[in-house]
């Protein structure tokens, strides 16, 4: 699924965690410099007015949910995900692909870091659905 353009409107028709995890993937390497000596072109960006407020729209949409996925509420580190990475001319020329809220979702740094990698260990496990005596099993 790489070199497609990814939206907000094609994630949420995938139904689990993993699948938008896969969707999203892009299989990078570490250490690779995506904005090298023009890094503090973000750093100006992410502090913005434009930004937090198109953060905080993200946040609600989401309903504070990791990937949007109902059961993986994000208690703290919250990060905006730009779903078609973004390049120091994106926030020079400022392209719809900064602020358009088709182009972000909402996430936590390790789900962050392993979509960034490809590498699914680094996803939170999904939500442990409790039984009856599930804790005692000679009870059962």
């Amino acid at each position: 699924m790489s070199g497609m353009i990814k939206t907000y409107t094609e994630l949420i028709r995938l139904q689990t965690f993993q699948e938008r995890f896969e969707y999203l993937k892009l299989d990078g390497s570490v250490g690779i410099e995506t904005f090298g000596f023009d890094r503090y072109l973000n750093q100006i960006f992410y502090k913005s007015k434009e930004w937090r407020r198109i953060r905080n729209e993200i946040i609600i949409r989401d309903k504070g949910c990791d990937l949007a996925c109902d059961g993986y509420e994000i208690k703290r580190n919250i990060m905006i995900h730009h779903m078609n990475p973004i390049t120091p001319e994106d926030i020079i020329n400022r392209t719809d692909n900064l602020l358009n809220p088709e182009y972000l979702i909402l996430t936590v740094l390790m789900t962050h870091n392993a979509i960034h990698y490809g590498d699914s260990n680094l996803l939170p496990h999904a939500p442990v659905e409790r039984r009856k005596n599930d804790t005692c099993p000679w009870r059962q």
